[in-house]
């Protein structure tokens, strides 16, 4: 009995555009109509959709039916047909790798030739020439990296050096003619200002170039200090023999000659202690990293709660930045107002603006305007000061008919820190 035919599903669609074919039911289609699907589905993928958008689901196939991670990888550097990408895609809309009753249909039909496979047998073809040529590929690129890897960076002390042996290499030209003839070396004639000003060394490649000569005058110290007659008979035998060597080795040198390498160094070395000299000089300090408030506070010593006045401190870290912050010692009853040397009216937190802390001391008050007074009825005066709104705080030490005295800045654990503003 013939089937009945069923309409064939649609394309699926997401955010109003077109993402996929949807192959559910496929069991219930005539083999016309399953075969218009598949062919539909893979002429939609071809036609308007990028094959980068479908390849991946090439290599995730692959994952899913045996292949390793190096097969893959390989896989992904080698040459793959587009039509591979848009099977293993099909296959995971739902389509059957192979549908016997369509291809028996299939086969039946004018013009068709051979049988149909499954969809799985193309795609580990491909997935095996995939894999052979981007084996290959694939070795190329892990030696050029592993080159690249093995590949040496110098140091920055390195590079320091290299470079400092470069400025130096006209230096070392000049100090030649010293070599091949001392009596007409001029020991000034080397333009230091010049020659440096144009190559722009650092202080550290100043101080690097100072090592290539610093030494050289060594053994012409030496002769200064060569001992008299009788110093060397109280010697020993190996060093007699030493100062007799380096006397042998310089005796072609003249000391006038001796005397312009000397020059010429010294000049050289004046030179770099120049550069060194005007690099700290003009360097300029680190800026301090600025604390947290919480930081600046830790050590802030304070009365958290205090039960018999029914008091509790705001929180410490508000202080910094305030213009005003009021205490009161509950040993003493002093009720204080500590006012902002440097007022921030609009609260932006500017450096160097607003109350901060110290250790345990509250600092950047105006020590004029800082003032504490005795509370001779703390309970009823407490119980006002919480309900005074901003205008009555600004008069309210000025009603209390005690002395004032002025704060100092210091806190302690009888301090309770009532507000902030």
């Amino acid at each position: 009995m013939a089937r009945k035919k069923t309409k064939a599903p649609a394309v699926r669609r997401g955010n109003g555009k077109a993402s996929g074919y949807r192959f559910d039911g496929w069991e219930s289609l005539s083999p016309y109509d399953f075969g218009r699907l598949q062919r539909n589905a893979v002429d939609y993928y071809y036609r308007d959709v990028k094959p980068e958008a479908s390849t991946p689901y090439f290599f995730t196939w692959m994952q899913e039916n045996g292949y390793d991670r190096k097969q893959v990888q390989s896989a992904k550097k080698g040459q793959l047909p587009i039509v591979a990408g848009i099977y293993a895609r099909i296959l995971s809309d739902g389509c059957p790798d192979h549908n016997a009753e369509y291809a028996e249909y299939w086969e039946s039909l004018q013009g068709t030739n051979g049988t149909l496979k499954p969809h799985s047998e193309y795609l580990h073809k491909w997935a095996k020439a995939a894999i052979e040529s981007g084996s290959v590929k694939l070795e190329e690129v892990q030696a050029e990296e592993k080159a690249k890897a093995k590949k040496y960076v110098p140091t920055i002390q390195e590079r320091i050096r290299d470079q400092s042996q470069e400025m130096a290499a006209s230096i070392d030209d000049w100090l030649e003619g010293w070599i091949q003839d001392p009596a007409t070396f001029d020991p000034k004639a080397f333009d230091f200002k010049a020659h440096f000003g144009k190559l722009q060394p650092s202080q550290a490649h100043a101080r690097k170039i100072r090592t290539f000569y610093e030494d050289v005058l060594s053994d012409y110290d030496e002769l200064e200090r060569m001992p008299t007659a009788g110093q060397l008979k109280k010697m020993d035998e190996y060093e007699q023999d030493q100062w007799a060597q380096l006397k042998e080795g310089y005796a072609h040198i003249k000391k006038t000659d001796i005397k312009k390498l000397r020059t010429a160094i010294e000049e050289l070395l004046a030179a770099l202690d120049f550069i060194i000299d005007q690099a700290k000089a003009t360097r300029k300090p680190r800026k301090a990293k600025p604390k947290s408030a919480d930081k600046l506070v830790e050590k802030l010593k304070y009365l958290k709660t205090d039960n018999k006045y029914k008091l509790t401190s705001v929180i410490p870290a508000d202080i910094v930045g305030a213009n005003e912050l009021w205490v009161f010692n509950v040993k003493t009853r002093k009720l204080g107002k500590y006012v902002a040397a440097n007022i921030d009216p609009k609260g932006m937190k500017r450096e160097g603006s607003g109350l901060s802390v110290k250790g345990t001391t509250i600092i950047g008050f105006d020590e004029t305007a800082s003032i504490q007074k005795t509370l001779r009825k703390p309970e009823e005066q407490l119980k006002e000061f919480k309900a005074a709104g901003k205008v009555a705080l600004r008069k309210f030490l000025d009603n209390i008919n005690t002395t004032d005295t002025k704060l100092n800045g210091r806190c302690n654990p009888d301090t309770v820190l009532l507000k902030v503003s």
